[in-house]
C-alpha cells in the first residue's frame, strides 16, 4: 500500500532542503507532526534514529536509510507486522532562485502483513490528508521565508 502527493513550492532548493531536513522543527509548519525528537545525532544523517509524535497515531521512531543532501531522504519504522517507509524527495524544478520553483514528492508505504491491511482499511484516509497537509504546510513555509 503505497500513498504520496506532490506540491510544487516557488523556492530555491536549497530553501526546501534547509526546511524539510530540519525535522525537529515539523511541528512548527504542520499539525500532523506534534513532536520529532532526534534520538542520536545533531543533524539529520544515514542511520539516525528519531522518535515522531502525530494527532491519532502512536509514537514512531524511525532510521534513516538513505539521504541525498540537498535532494531528499527516506526513513523507515518497523513494527510488529508492519514497516513504514516515509520518502521525500525533492524530484524537479523550473529553476532555482526568485522565479523558479521545485516539486516536493511526499510518499507513504506502508508493508508487511498487517501494513498491507491497516494501510487499506484503517489508515488511507487519514494517510491522504497527512500528507496533503503536510505538503501545504511545506509550501507555505518556504515560501514564506523566501
Amino acid at each position: 500500500m503505497e500513498q504520496s502527493t506532490e506540491v510544487e513550492i516557488h523556492a530555491s532548493p536549497e530553501r526546501v532542503w534547509e526546511v524539510l531536513s530540519d525535522v525537529e522543527r515539523w511541528p512548527e509548519w504542520t499539525e500532523t507532526v506534534t513532536t520529532v525528537t532526534r534520538l542520536d545525532a545533531e543533524s539529520l544523517g544515514l542511520g539516525s534514529r528519531v522518535r515522531v509524535e502525530q494527532p491519532r497515531l502512536p509514537p514512531t521512531e524511525y532510521v534513516v536509510t538513505e539521504l541525498d543532501p540537498g535532494a531528499g531522504f527516506t526513513w523507515v519504522a518497523t513494527g510488529p507486522g508492519v514497516r513504514t517507509t516515509a520518502r521525500h524527495r525533492i524530484v524537479a524544478g523550473t529553476g532555482a532562485g526568485a522565479g523558479g520553483s521545485v516539486r516536493v514528492r511526499l510518499t507513504v508505504r506502508q508493508a508487511g502483513p498487517l501494513g498491507t491491511v491497516m494501510g487499506r482499511l484503517f489508515f488511507k484516509r487519514l494517510t491522504e490528508r497527512y500528507l496533503a497537509t503536510e505538503a501545504a504546510g511545506l509550501k507555505a513555509r518556504c515560501e514564506a521565508t523566501r
